[in-house]
């Protein structure tokens, strides 16, 4: 019985060719965007499922809260350590303390590179279970040894077996290998952590790290905990939450609140505002999520459609059918049948489309997702989703024409009731509705990552480059180096900073200043820069005057920008002293000069942060700022500045990076995403057309007669044409005006969580709806107009 129904199936499928490809056609689209992006959700809940502890394992976090606002992150003064380990130390299995990931220079023999790479304490292999390849598994035991990647191991040692060796780091001490270990997986946190030194290396190269051993306030260090097998996150967060409040006196005004971070959030629920977690990247998963499955629904829809179209020309064979004892139910199964059919043909052509276009997806969402060949749980699914997909797609259709009485079918007095089309415009409603809607969102979507993008930055980013300077080697040699590159004839202007232009790595607080409010809660982005910090930038000074070296006293000076001034509530800064209120070591007060105007430093979607820029008067700086000459080519100026840079720094490997690109990393998600809903946008639209050419095709088809008999009596191609879009584009037409107050719902929410975000135009939405009404004229017209020039005389002949 089975294999019959599928033999009645087939030939169906032969018989009626062209429905039958926009229904496979149209499925295996469906299909291939809804695996795709189930590939996709997959990636991204799996985030670093590569520990099999993850459920233990958590960071430390910290909630400060400044003048009513709430600041959260992973940054913690170093005395907390102690504090856990002595009084709360049975509730973890592992602590460790961990310095931030930064790039180091790593040499052997004449081999340079740069990698990013962490200190930490001993028992931070066991903690994140590293996969030691070569080397001891203790391999932070000695305090001059270094545990390298794979990959870092490769680069520098080649074929050369590295146990033992010795690198030099940031060309200032020796360590010598003792472990190999197992890149990180892409999808993990630690993807970049290539190599990881003893902690206690980092205290005796550091002396301002040993001098925060008691420092409440210094919040530059982070912790990674796993905690006991016997105990839970909350229980633990709990017990240890008012630990630095309850030490420390001095920071207890800004209500500081310790908790556990579990790993398990931290890719997806990463967000925090005022002190509550906001989600994060899991907005993206459910975004996605929903559209796969309405891409899918609208590719069920067509099939659909076209079926229930379709159904008198399958009302005689029903008749026929049930007339000689076949039972409804029957009848059912076989119509499921054809519908698994077209869904397992559509199911493979899929599987083809997403193999092809994998390598393109991943370059373009920036994932190493493989095909799951092997995957038996994978092919599982498949079949549930098939299943499932056979289901949705066939079960209306086969409800539908086994209803049909064989009286009056076989008698030829039957006819499809006056509703009997409502369900199929209902769908197209839907299906419009659904592509107006994705396509408003793309639009406001682009339109808001623009609007961010064509923010003024405050500073002129193009033609200026930064290179790194993490070695003790390049301390004492500014002036020397400043000289070399301005006489060059490749940059016109250098300085330097302790932390790139596009982002903030300090914050500082504890200060007092003439007119400050009692109880005043003052945090500030704390940059130390060289004097030629605002020129190289092309920072307008808008108060007072910029750094000067001609003016010894600057070196206690400072520049604020403006969100400081109004943050600090100064009406005349200049002149003004910033006092350090710390009463064991009261660093020298910092004079006002000057007010900078605003530069983003950060998310380019938020305010301005107040910021402060001190003199930089102990070489404390990480960067080069070097502005190229205009009149040179960007090429040759970075060729010329890297031979300079080799000159005087052999041992170092040059590398550079224009701002420019730096600022466009804080839009990479972001533009991603706008990319991929765009695609998936396109495609489901392109769905709709098909099922929409296909519903033409037919209704066209339905009334070659009629249309025969209107020629005949003198109707125009435009009139044809009139008759068979008007009720599509009705249809269309009622879709926008369902979309669009939802669509506004929607994005307004969205964008509102943005405190730099666009507001939503009218014409948003006219665009929408003049682009699905131009979709659908376009669509329709190929078949009506075929109609229109048909020879009336072919469609009139039996008559």
């Amino acid at each position: 019985m089975i294999k019959n129904y599928f033999k009645i199936a087939w030939r169906n499928l032969i018989k009626n060719k062209g429905y039958s490809a926009i229904n496979i056609g149209g499925l295996a689209l469906g299909m291939a965007v809804t695996l795709m992006i189930g590939l996709w959700v997959n990636d991204e809940l799996s985030f670093n499922n590569y520990f099999k502890n993850q459920d233990k394992i958590a960071q430390v976090y910290q909630s400060q809260t400044f003048n009513g606002n709430t600041g959260t992150g992973p940054a913690i003064p170093r005395p907390l350590e102690k504090a856990l380990r002595d009084g709360y130390g049975d509730n973890f299995k592992h602590l460790i303390m961990s310095s931030w990931t930064s790039d180091h220079y790593l040499k052997y023999g004449e081999k340079s590179l740069s990698r990013p790479g962490n200190y930490m304490q001993r028992q931070a292999p066991e903690l994140f279970e590293l996969d030691i390849l070569k080397g001891e598994k203790d391999g932070l035991r000695e305090i001059n040894s270094i545990m390298l990647s794979e990959s870092t191991a490769e680069a520098l040692f080649g074929n050369e077996d590295p146990i033992g060796k010795t690198v030099k780091v940031r060309n200032e001490f020796d360590l010598n290998v003792s472990s190999v270990y197992k890149d990180f997986p892409y999808s993990s946190s630690f993807s970049e952590t290539n190599f990881i030194i003893p902690w206690e290396k980092y205290l005796i190269e550091n002396e301002w790290i040993k001098n925060a051993e008691d420092s409440w306030g210094n919040n530059s260090f982070q912790m990674f905990v796993q905690i006991a097998d016997n105990t839970f996150m909350d229980t633990v967060t709990e017990t240890i939450r008012n630990v630095k409040k309850d030490l420390n006196e001095d920071t207890a005004e800004f209500n500081p609140q310790i908790f556990l971070f579990p790993m398990e959030d931290w890719h997806l629920r990463g967000s925090f505002e005022n002190g509550k977690q906001t989600g994060g990247r899991i907005k993206y998963v459910w975004l996605f999520g929903i559209i796969g499955a309405f891409v899918l629904l609208l590719a069920c829809i067509n099939f659909m459609n076209l079926s229930t179209a379709r159904s008198e020309k399958r009302s005689k064979e029903v008749g026929i059918r049930k007339s000689i004892g076949s039972q409804r139910g029957q009848l059912i199964y076989q119509f499921l049948s054809e519908s698994f059919l077209v869904v397992l043909l559509a199911f493979v052509i899929s599987v083809c489309i997403l193999f092809l276009s994998l390598n393109g997806f991943n370059d373009l969402a920036r994932k190493e997702i493989e095909f799951p060949w092997g995957n038996g749980l994978f092919w599982l699914i498949s079949l549930g989703f098939i299943l499932f997909t056979s289901l949705l797609a066939g079960s209306y259709p086969a409800l539908y024409l086994s209803s049909f009485k064989p009286v009056e079918v076989l008698k030829g007095t039957f006819k499809a009731g006056k509703y009997s089309g409502l369900p199929r415009k209902i769908l197209v409603v839907f299906q419009f509705t659904v592509s107006v809607a994705f396509i408003i969102g793309t639009v406001i979507v682009m339109q808001q990552i623009n609007y961010a993008k064509n923010r003024p930055v405050g500073y002129d980013k193009e033609g200026l480059i930064q290179v790194p300077t993490f070695s003790e080697d390049f301390s004492g040699k500014t002036d020397l180096m400043r000289t070399e590159f301005l006489s060059s004839g490749a940059v016109v202007q250098m300085s330097t900073s302790s932390s790139p232009t596009t982002r903030i790595w300090s914050n500082r607080s504890g200060f007092t200043w003439e007119g400050k409010p009692e109880g005043f809660q003052e945090d500030l982005a704390w940059t130390e820069v060289s004097p030629e910090y605002a020129k190289s930038l092309n920072l307008k000074i808008v108060e007072g005057r910029d750094f000067s070296r001609e003016f010894a006293t600057d070196s206690l000076g400072v520049l604020i920008n403006e969100t400081a001034k109004k943050y600090l509530g100064l009406e005349n800064p200049i002149g003004m002293l910033l006092k350090d209120d710390d009463e064991e070591d009261p660093g020298p007060p910092l004079k006002i000069i000057g007010v900078v105007e605003d530069m983003i430093a950060q998310s380019p979607y938020e305010p301005v942060k107040q910021a402060v820029y001190v003199y930089d008067r102990h070489d404390n700086f990480s960067y080069y700022n070097l502005r190229l000459n205009p009149n040179g080519s960007a090429s040759e100026n970075v060729a010329t500045i890297e031979r300079v840079f080799t000159e005087h720094f052999p041992d170092i490997p040059f590398e550079y990076q224009f701002v420019d690109d730096q600022y466009g990393e804080k839009f990479a998600s972001e533009e991603r995403i706008g990319n991929l809903s765009s695609i998936f946008t396109a495609l489901a639209i392109l769905i709709s057309c098909l099922g929409l050419f296909g519903l033409t095709s037919f209704v066209a088809e339905q009334r070659t007669k009629e249309i025969g008999v209107r020629k005949v009596l003198g109707a125009s191609v435009f009139n044809v044409w009139n008759m068979l879009s008007k009720d599509f584009l009705r249809l269309v037409i009622i879709s926008c005006f369902i979309a669009m107050p939802i669509s506004y719902y929607i994005m307004n929410g969205w964008v509102q969580e943005y405190p730099y975000h666009i507001n939503l135009k009218w014409w948003v939405f006219l665009l929408a709806m003049f682009g699905a009404m131009l979709v659908t004229v376009v669509t329709v017209s190929f078949q009506a107009i075929k109609a229109a020039k048909s020879n009336p005389i072919k469609s009139l002949r039996t008559e």
